[in-house]
């Protein structure tokens, strides 16, 4: 968009805390957080200034939970103060936006796999001083690798281009998240089995979280911002 587009409202969420809707002259609206660390950019993302609050514009085609709010997501359990472990944190586009939303009294413990991503999210999120990320270099299939680290949490959040998708999230929310505490699922169909279409598979992992006790609230399909993906949430069941 551009710089010349200016912003006539910034309003909040009618849903959800801690996130917001910018309005331009032009008449778009584009979700938005605010910056918990004014001045600094994670991924090139659009700064505004409105009332003396720094927004960071949210774009749901770098963010598969901003993606899913423009889509109608009903059930979003990140609020101020909440405590997550985020499963595939890559580059830290959406672990950045969900540190605006916790904000400092929150935590997001971030599992990456790969060093050379991991390296590159450190430089964009933990050394521009986003004191509520945890940073852990390692593998989501062996939750035991983090133990040590770890402490009980409200949501675990997984989004990975592996098999077993539901599986893998299952077996670190057994460990992690508390009673009556939510699971975030981002199904990437074609990361599963290219043979089968996009529904089948969606259904598969649905049934494997289900059939390990997790009661599924709702499922938000993410086109057109990312094709044969959708987001599952759930609760873990005492």
């Amino acid at each position: 968009m551009s710089s010349l587009i200016q912003v006539v409202g910034v309003k909040e969420h009618d849903k959800f805390r801690g996130v917001y809707w910018v309005s331009f002259e032009d008449g778009t609206e584009r979700l938005a957080t605010i910056n918990l660390t004014p001045g600094r950019r994670v991924y090139g993302e659009q700064l505004i200034q409105w009332e003396g609050k720094e927004y960071r514009v949210w774009n749901p085609y770098r963010s598969k939970l901003a993606a899913a709010i423009m889509n109608g997501l009903k059930v979003m359990p990140i609020a101020e103060g909440t405590r997550m472990l985020y499963l595939g944190a890559a580059s830290g586009t959406t672990v950045s936006h969900i540190s605006d939303i916790v904000g400092n009294n929150g935590i997001i413990y971030s599992v990456e796999f790969s060093p050379r991503v991991f390296r590159e999210f450190m430089e964009k999120l933990v050394d521009q001083g986003r004191k509520n990320v945890i940073p852990i270099l390692a593998d989501a299939r062996y939750p035991e690798q983090y133990i040590h680290i770890v402490r009980t949490v409200d949501i675990a959040y997984i989004d990975i281009a592996q098999p077993f998708q539901a599986k893998i999230l299952a077996d670190n929310a057994d460990v992690y998240v508390k009673n009556n505490g939510y699971v975030m699922l981002v199904i990437k169909a074609m990361s599963i089995d290219v043979t089968k279409e996009p529904s089948e598979t969606f259904k598969r992992e649905i049934d494997v979280l289900k059939d390990r006790g997790y009661e599924i609230l709702e499922t938000v399909h993410l086109e057109p911002y990312d094709t044969a993906h959708a987001m599952v949430i759930g609760r873990k069941i005492s």
